[in-house]
């Protein structure tokens, strides 16, 4: 079987993980194609332009953020490669999912980030729509500074010394709002195939050691109830420590294709 060349776009703290791994060899049936990041450059990851890793490589992982996906998704599928998205939350935005999915030739790939549930939560919903799905995400306090802020209000979310509700409401519009954090709330959305059904919330906890996803679901299948409390990555604590390796799950399932759960 050959090898799969993946190019990696973005060398932050999911970026880079997934990147160094790859260069190792500890992707069994993938290989480090490249590496594009404006802003940053490692030391021994090989950096490059798009068009050059786009000429170089099967699929590329998007670990960028949400604008990259944006900007970028639609000119790697165009260009043949398969493209697994980490900013998963970039999808609240009407219309880009169907924008990607006809880009292609290439193909989209969803990486399951922080949480799990998904794959029940997607068979249940072919049984038939869900009556109500919960996600409440609770993290450090400090991590959950936004631009929209005012300066009263991003002081006192520092100073905060009890747990406070910050927003609850439609998956989409909370996904819009926090950006770097609530990524798990598009995943829900999407793996129960309605956006409207999903009710978000954000708690700020200046307490919280771990960062807590808490989904609840009532549907034709039965009731549902996962609770995921992860360490939050050292380097950028916006985001869990598990995600990069949530990528490399993804792309050894895809490089390798064997009998795995999907």
């Amino acid at each position: 079987m050959a090898v799969v060349k993946v190019g990696v776009l973005g060398a932050g703290s999911i970026g880079s993980v997934v990147a160094e791994a790859l260069r190792d060899g500890k992707v069994p049936g993938a290989e480090l194609a490249g590496v594009v990041d404006p802003a940053l450059s490692p030391a021994g990851l090989p950096m490059c332009a798009l068009p050059e890793l786009l000429s170089t490589s099967d699929l590329v992982v998007e670990a960028a953020g949400q604008r990259a996906l944006t900007d970028a998704g639609p000119q790697v599928l165009s260009a043949g490669c398969d493209l697994l998205v980490v900013s998963v939350g970039a999808l609240a935005a009407d219309g880009l999912l169907e924008k990607l999915l006809a880009a292609g030739p290439g193909a989209v790939h969803l990486s399951t980030g922080a949480i799990g549930g998904l794959d029940l939560l997607r068979s249940a919903a072919l049984l038939g729509s869900f009556e109500r799905v919960v996600i409440e995400t609770t993290k450090k306090a400090s991590s959950l500074v936004q631009p929209w802020m005012s300066a009263e209000e991003a002081e006192a979310l520092r100073q905060a010394t009890a747990p406070v509700e910050l927003r609850r409401g439609p998956a989409r519009e909370i996904t819009a709002a926090f950006p770097k954090s609530a990524n798990v709330a598009a995943s829900v959305a999407l793996a129960v195939r309605d956006w409207d059904v999903v009710e978000a919330a954000v708690i700020a906890d200046p307490a919280a050691p771990l960062t807590s996803h808490v989904i609840t679901a009532v549907g034709p299948a039965g009731e549902y109830r996962f609770e995921i409390k992860n360490r939050p990555s050292p380097q950028t604590p916006t985001s869990s420590q598990v995600v990069p390796y949530a990528v490399l799950s993804a792309l050894e399932a895809l490089a390798t294709p064997r009998a795995v759960f999907r």
